[in-house]
């Protein structure tokens, strides 16, 4: 399917600031860059680089006062996420090199301290994508999603502590419980179509029977239409923006929209349920 994705940023530099944007998404297995606008006000040189796990990052110089970021992307997407309930664990001596770091602890997912919990969650459920699921689903029936129990600096003992929080707070816990039982586990972010209210979303990949499976634990069912901007260990991986001056930036403005401009509008659905 097309679907059709728009990042208006706009932002406040106190001082000539340098910062990395992730705003950009790539072709790949599962979407197709159809057609691209990436604008700047005002314009500044950009040096673009792929980082270490593949996501297409703009450096830039922020100068002092205000600067409006646009971008504007139709991509070629898969309108369903691939379901494997057989899927199995893979042994950690035959993971791939570039997949073995995913099992590490992170900033936010501190799986070392998980493992019990993850056993309890999971129970007698059969190893590999089984087991997977069924943390999505517990995420999913017991943390209530709501604005304003979490910061930039909880990690996924706090979200389980509050019993609630935002997408990247259940992604979060998602990605800890995963790799507490060796299972390979990474943050996406991009776009989602069909959320209200619509912004950028985040879920959590798992390794598993030699590929990369999708599991957004804000979700009933699994659902498709996403555009995939960044992956990573954790949120301080996939910032859509990272500045580095000797005063943070101030974001003003942020509006997001995605379309499916070939098919009917479907009913927008909630990033997840408000209560448990």
């Amino acid at each position: 399917m097309k679907l059709k994705a728009s990042c208006f940023i706009r932002v406040t530099a106190f001082s000539d600031c340098p910062m990395i944007a992730m705003l950009r998404p790539r072709s790949g297995v599962t979407q197709w860059m159809i057609s691209e606008r990436y604008d700047l006000e005002p314009w500044v040189p950009v040096e673009e680089f792929i980082d270490s796990y593949g996501n297409l990052c703009q450096r830039m110089i922020v100068p002092r006062g205000h600067m409006r970021i646009g971008v504007e992307v139709a991509m070629e997407v898969e309108d369903h996420i691939t379901v494997a309930p057989h899927a199995p664990q893979t042994p950690i001596s035959e993971l791939p090199s570039n997949v073995l770091h995913y099992l590490l602890q992170s900033r936010y997912c501190p799986s070392d301290k998980m493992l019990h919990k993850a056993l309890s969650v999971v129970g007698r459920t059969p190893r590999g994508y089984a087991q997977v699921e069924k943390i999505r689903s517990w995420i999913h029936h017991n943390l209530a999603y709501r604005y304003g129990v979490s910061s930039a600096s909880t990690d996924a003992l706090d979200t389980l502590e509050h019993g609630a929080g935002v997408c990247r707070d259940f992604a979060h816990v998602g990605i800890a419980l995963c790799r507490s039982l060796q299972i390979p586990a990474r943050m996406v972010v991009g776009y989602m179509h069909g959320l209200k209210p619509m912004d950028l979303h985040a879920w959590f990949e798992a390794f598993l029977g030699g590929r990369w499976y999708t599991f957004d634990a804000t979700q009933d069912a699994p659902r498709g239409a996403r555009i995939v901007l960044a992956y990573g260990h954790d949120a301080t991986d996939v910032a859509f923006i990272s500045d580095y001056g000797p005063r943070p930036l101030q974001l003003n403005e942020m509006r997001v929209e995605v379309t499916a401009p070939d098919e009917a509008q479907p009913e927008a659905v909630p990033a997840v349920k408000t209560s448990k």
